[in-house]
């Protein structure tokens, strides 16, 4: 993946409201610079690693499991709420730079968590973590979105994905790997030092924002928030974390609550990381069918991918569930997505956002009702619940996107 970025430049007398990098012109061809896909990497490789890390955490600090999960229901909806406020600092200040303030900070946040003496100081550390990596994925969408024409948007937002499903995918296997040999801590100690030098690879990519007349953060949230059909994708993205993100969480615990260790649960869970590779791929092939028919598709392989793990709690059934649950992922998330782009294109950042953050805030909610029913072991329940939420999301998705039309590019 790459794309041609101009250098930084120094010295400019611009004032903080304008960047001082002159934004590209769109690009013809859907591609994306090489250093806003690694940090979409780790952006994914700090927030799944979690999940294989639980039961060890756990075991660590010599508490239940239902109380563990606020470290990863908290990141989540850390990672949400701030999103409406770096979407309109991305829309005043430039996209590439709240993506490198905000690595800095999770690089010191995520030290100090891998220090964390007790739960509840990694619970609040891991919060903030979320809130800072959070402005990554969404500020990297817009940036596609500014410099992408929408024809051919959808395929570089797929090559996004690419790099998601791949951070998905080492974050499981390396979080399971390091809590079966070293310990939890040394897997948050890695995220931080790479946030670190992602931050000091990203020097030369220049800004992508285009003029706009809204400045203020209050014009930039009312013209999204004026637009019903901001409260609908949001509305999705909602069901759509809580669904997908949320109860996601629990196919690990799943495979250890039934003696598979935590290093077999990461392996067998990393399969999501491969299906949504695999599926990424394909979507870019097919990326020009009718949104609503790839928003179909991947509600339906969301929903039979939870049915597979409501059926069989096992390596087989689990394993087979994160697959199609990667399917899910690309074909269903990556067109809400896209959808969220074309909103309200002079305040794109404030709108996909906003997107975002209900999609986090969803799988907080998510991992937050499901660890309930974990927590007295009823995993099939819990996965037959998601399929069952997972089939009116996709119809009402789908059908509403045959009535849409963009407002602009």
């Amino acid at each position: 993946m790459s794309q041609d970025v101009q250098p930084e430049t120094t010295g400019s007398a611009l004032p903080p409201s304008a960047p001082a990098d002159s934004p590209p012109a769109p690009q013809t061809a859907a591609r994306v610079p090489p250093a806003l896909a690694v940090a979409c990497f780790l952006s994914n490789f700090d927030r799944f690693a979690i999940t294989p890390l639980l039961m060890a955490i756990a075991t660590g600090f010599h508490v239940r499991l239902g109380q563990v999960v606020l470290v990863a229901s908290g990141y989540f909806f850390a990672y949400g709420c701030a999103q409406p406020v770096w979407g309109m600092l991305s829309d005043r200040y430039g996209r590439m730079r709240v993506i490198r303030f905000t690595l800095c900070a999770a690089a010191v946040c995520g030290l100090v968590s891998a220090a964390a003496p007790d739960l509840t100081t990694l619970v609040i550390l891991r919060i903030a973590t979320g809130a800072f990596f959070g402005a990554v994925v969404p500020a990297s969408l817009t940036y596609v979105g500014d410099t992408v024409p929408a024809a051919v948007r959808q395929r570089a937002l797929s090559d996004l994905q690419l790099a998601l499903a791949i951070g998905t995918a080492a974050a499981t296997l390396v979080a399971g790997a390091a809590a079966a040999l070293f310990s939890w801590r040394v897997m948050l100690a890695l995220s931080a030092v790479l946030a670190a030098v992602t931050v000091a690879g990203m020097r030369g990519l220049s800004e992508s924002r285009a003029d706009t007349t809204l400045r203020r953060p209050s014009e930039q949230l009312a013209s999204v928030l004026r637009r019903r059909w901001s409260w609908l994708v949001m509305a999705f993205g909602l069901v759509e974390g809580a669904v997908l993100l949320g109860c996601f969480t629990f196919l690990a615990p799943a495979l250890e609550d039934g003696g598979i260790g935590a290093l077999g649960a990461g392996g067998v869970t990393a399969l999501y990381g491969a299906g949504t590779l695999g599926f990424s791929r394909l979507l870019k092939r097919v990326a020009m069918r009718p949104a609503w028919s790839l928003l179909a598709a991947g509600g339906v392989m969301m929903a039979g991918g939870f049915l597979v793990a409501a059926a069989g709690p096992n390596v087989w059934g689990i394993g087979a569930a994160a697959i199609l649950l990667g399917g899910g992922w690309s074909f269903f998330h990556s067109s809400l997505q896209n959808w969220a782009t074309t909103l309200v294109p002079e305040a794109r950042g404030t709108a996909v956002a906003l997107f975002v953050a209900s999609l986090f805030v969803g799988s907080a909610i998510g991992s937050g009702l499901g660890g309930t029913l974990a927590q007295h072991g009823h995993y099939q329940q819990l996965f037959l619940l998601a399929a069952a939420t997972a089939v009116p999301l996709t119809v009402c998705a789908a059908w509403l996107r045959t009535r849409y039309t963009p407002t602009g590019s």
